[in-house]
């Protein structure tokens, strides 16, 4: 497969590259040229499913797909886990119509420029590094879901819990690998053109594990839609 490296998170105006993964919800493979010259598509590249923040987040994403399909915009969910993991994922937990697939190796989160952040002990290079004090220093306010504002691990350690999820050997190989990946979502045009995006990248960190506003998805999508 080519490999695809971009300097920095893709903006509006930027071409995609053709990304090529396994297909999740179905046989074969998807690739981001599937969509060009057809249809506009809304990508959502998460953490893999070991993450409670992007199982919420494509979750959420799922649930425009109704919307979005109205407005002739099509929606594919990119996951960091390998492909019989995440088919046993959603075999339990299914996403009705949901288009998804898998890419372990991250290929998709660089060819978009999103960086594998890395944790350091005390260096801050945000947002390629940041350390450890400056992170548990974070607090991840989610009131109806955590009964207080949390640190990012100790928030993580909860919603697991509260969604008995099990992490398997594949889970923790995701995890020692690329813990620190950046997420984002990418809508791009039928010609495959970025128009909108949202990032964690931001250069206050304000987006760390949160998705962005589904009025704010849905008035990206009235942009291009034909």
């Amino acid at each position: 497969m080519v490999e695809y490296q971009s300097t920095g998170p893709l903006q509006p105006g930027d071409r995609a590259p053709n990304v090529v993964l396994d297909a999740i919800t179905r046989e074969g493979k998807i690739a981001i040229d599937d969509f060009r010259g057809h249809k506009p598509v809304l990508v959502g590249l998460f953490r893999g499913l070991h993450c409670p923040f992007c199982r919420r987040h494509i979750a959420a994403m799922a649930q425009l797909k109704g919307a979005l399909n109205e407005k002739g915009v099509e929606s594919l969910t990119v996951v960091n886990t390998p492909i019989e993991r995440a088919r046993l994922y959603f075999r339990y937990h299914p996403l009705p119509n949901l288009l998804a697939a898998a890419d372990p190796e991250r290929i998709s989160h660089r060819a978009f420029g999103l960086p594998n952040l890395e944790f350091t002990e005390n260096e801050d290079d945000w947002p390629r590094k940041v350390g450890m004090q400056t992170a548990m220093s974070m607090r991840i306010d989610m009131p109806e879901e955590l009964p207080e504002p949390m640190d990012p691990f100790a928030a993580s350690e909860y919603l697991d819990k509260k969604d008995d999820y099990e992490m398997t050997d594949e889970d923790n190989r995701m995890v020692a690998t690329g813990m620190g990946q950046m997420v984002g979502q990418f809508l791009l045009d039928r010609d495959g053109v970025v128009r909108w995006c949202f990032t964690e990248m931001t250069p206050d960190g304000r987006n760390m594990f949160r998705a962005p506003a589904p009025d704010e998805v849905m008035s990206a999508a009235s942009q291009v839609a034909h």
